[in-house]
């Protein structure tokens, strides 16, 4: 199979492209820097993360002092070829602040910064229906079904979660996949809710399939 040619990337009049970090494992956009193709070829060779500061005007490793290194899962460019996206592993809290991620504060209807420091903007549904449901837990509202569930202790969340695994099996069986689709959003909210309730994070779980992920066998049982 023939190979394609390496893409002709379309820097601007710095000789720079932004480029935009990725957590690899939800989805959470770390940072923005920017790279020249020295940067670029630095990041690919050692498959850590370099940039092109514009202010110290030279080539440095993102951690290289803090150890918060970004260790390089995948590279993108864009169809313009003019932003590179790269997925990368995180050593440690990606911003100079010691969060998490940069994009921390949240814009008001007018455009201006709320005052308030949150990690919302990370991961996606999954990770906001999870905030909701710890928000259920630390401040319960009336009539909220999570509420209730809470109300109902531990059994009645786990006795959720096998009625809705039992409904997925039946949705499999019937074969319409739209009655598939509504009973595994079931299964997972209720998912969520055990990790709700045993206070767990979903990076936790991504963590754990990340280790698994590209390898094959199975499991070794306890």
């Amino acid at each position: 199979m023939t190979q394609e040619p390496a893409p002709q990337f379309k820097f601007d009049q710095q000789g720079l492209l932004p480029a935009v970090v990725q957590d690899w494992l939800d989805g959470s956009v770390l940072m923005l820097g920017y790279m020249n193709q020295e940067a670029i070829a630095k990041t690919l060779t050692t498959k850590r993360v370099h940039f092109w500061s514009r202010s110290r005007n030279r080539l440095w490793e993102k951690g290289e002092t803090s150890g918060h290194i970004l260790h390089v899962k995948d590279l993108f460019v864009d169809c313009d070829q003019d932003t590179i996206l790269v997925k990368a592993q995180a050593a440690g809290p990606t911003c100079h602040t010691g969060e998490r991620a940069c994009f921390f504060s949240r814009l008001d209807e007018q455009g201006l910064t709320t005052g308030e420091m949150t990690q919302d903007a990370a991961g996606g549904i999954l990770e906001s229906v999870l905030r909701t449901i710890r928000a259920r837990r630390a401040h319960p509202q009336a009539g909220s079904y999570t509420t209730k569930l809470f109300e109902g202790g531990h059994d009645k969340i786990l006795k959720k979660v096998a009625e809705e695994a039992g409904e997925v099996l039946l949705a499999s069986k019937g074969g319409k996949k739209e009655e598939i689709v509504y009973e595994v959003a079931d299964l997972v909210f209720h998912t969520l809710m055990v990790l709700g309730y045993h206070d767990l994070e979903l990076h936790q779980i991504y963590q754990e399939l990340g280790k698994r992920f590209g390898k094959s066998g199975l499991r070794t049982e306890k």
